[in-house]
This record gives structure tokens, sequence and C-alpha cells, in this order.
């Protein structure tokens, strides 16, 4: 069984704890099951850009929007383009991306807020989501992290923005791993860990996030690389929770990238506080 999250319908899985700290929060991951969508099979694709009929996957969207409660004017969206600019995000850029690819907020792949009744949202098919939680300072937090955003070591600094910008101090962080491909199923080659080694080169670890399999070829632990810079950057270790769920292995409950050779559809991460508690 997966530690830090439970799977709350078929096709929803929530953080197990936060929401015993905060009822007011909301915070999950949704699975490819359900929907209306016919790309590349009947599911539950949220990925405007993946060549999905757009009315599909707000048809989608809405559903999820009337399950949780949570207006999907209130939504906010990104374009994704691995790199590790964060966004701090109030009211004004609510609806962002919604319904309109075009209209997200632009080269970005981490959000947080402070304020109710934003629902922020990032697209996944193997990437790590990596959700950022501050219960004394009702601030949260959500990163897309790939290989490149991880090298970028966006998990670490959305820990020091909080820190430098709106003075949390890294002790009062809780951090949740998500579901994303596990080492397993994730083969990459001398470059990727050439820039691995880079963002690791200043901390202190006893195992190896990878394990070469042959010549220039690699399996790598996206997660464990996250959760290493995290402790780096200050989270205590009993804050931080990691998935075990594969999303390639566990083909039958998520979209991957890698697993459907490329043509698949996009599960969503979102986190947000209601107005009161639903």
């Amino acid at each position: 069984m997966d530690e830090s999250f439970i799977q709350t319908t078929d096709s929803t899985l929530t953080i197990k704890d936060w929401t015993k700290i905060n009822p007011e929060l909301v915070a999950g991951f949704t699975t490819k099951h359900g929907g209306t969508s016919h790309f590349p099979y009947k599911s539950n694709n949220f990925g405007l850009h993946v060549g999905d009929e757009g009315h599909n996957v707000i048809t989608n969207r809405q559903q999820l929007a009337d399950q949780l409660g949570f207006s999907l004017e209130n939504w906010v969206c990104a374009d994704q383009v691995h790199e590790d600019q964060i966004v701090k995000v109030s009211s004004v850029l609510t609806g962002s991306g919604v319904d309109d690819y075009n209209d997200s907020i632009k080269g970005t792949d981490g959000f947080y807020t402070n304020q109710k009744d934003i629902l922020l949202t990032l697209c996944y098919a193997d990437c790590v989501p990596v959700y950022f939680f501050a219960p004394n300072y009702h601030m949260i937090g959500i990163a897309h992290a790939g290989w490149k955003g991880t090298v970028k070591n966006i998990s670490g600094k959305m820990v020091q923005l909080w820190d430098m910008m709106e003075k949390i101090p890294p002790s009062e962080i809780y951090v949740t791993i998500g579901p994303s491909i596990n080492q397993c199923c994730y083969i990459v080659d001398d470059h990727v860990i050439n820039e691995v080694d880079k963002v690791l080169e200043a901390v202190s670890f006893t195992t190896s996030p990878y394990e070469q399999i042959s010549d220039g070829q690699y399996r790598l632990d996206l997660k464990s690389v996250n959760y290493l810079l995290l402790l780096h950057a200050g989270i205590q270790e009993d804050h931080l929770l990691t998935s075990n769920f594969c999303t390639s292995c566990d083909n039958d409950l998520f979209f991957s990238h890698r697993a459907d050779q490329g043509k698949t559809g996009r599960m969503i991460s979102y986190i947000g506080f209601y107005n009161q508690y639903k």
C-alpha cells in the first residue's frame, strides 16, 4: 500500500494526512479512470495539449470540479516548460488555462498561494508532482519536476522562496512527493546523469539515486533526487513523504509517457483551500 496517498474514488487519489491538519485543504492526484475522452482511449485526460478534443478535456475538468466542489473559474493552469519558474498566485490569475491552453501561465512549472478559493493545478504523465504545505502559515504549493526541473532544483527553490520571500522556515513545511515513474522503469543516458551529479554535488547521500545497467544507460530514481534535494533545503525527514506508485508499472491506473510510447493523456495534480470546509 502507498504510505502517502489513498484512493478516494475511481478517478482520484488524496494525500492521506494533510486534511487532518487542515480540513479546508484539498490535495490530490487523478487517475486515468472515468472521464469522457477518447484519446488515446476512453479515459480521464486533463491535458489540452496532447491531441485530445478540447471539449472532452474541459468536460473531464468540470467533472473533477464538481466532485471537489471547487469551481473551474478558480483553477490555475500552467504551460509547463520543464524549467524552474515558480509563480505566487492570487485571485487575479484564476481561470488561466482552464479552457484554452494558450491562456495558461507561461514558462511556469510551480505555483504557490496563501489565498482561499484558488486551486493550483499541473499536469503529468511520468514526471514528479511535489506538494508543499505550511499549515501554520496557511501556505500551499505544487511543482512539476521532470528530470530537467529536478536538476534545476525546482523543489528546493520552492522551499527557498518560502523562506526568503514569505518568512516560512523550512522546518515548518510539509512535502509529499506524488506518483511518478519509478527507477524500475526510467532509463536515461550519460547526459541526464551528468546533470544529476552536478545538482547533487552539495548533497551527502549514502545510496545513489541511479544504477548503471549498461554502457551509457542508467535507471534513475527521480523521486529520490527530489527527496535528497528537499532534505538539503531543510525539510525535516518526518515532514517528507514519498508515494510508491509508479506511473509506468501501474499503467492500469495512470497515463505514462514511456509505457504508452508518447501517445497518452495527462493526470492532474491539485491543491487548494476551500473558503470553508465542504
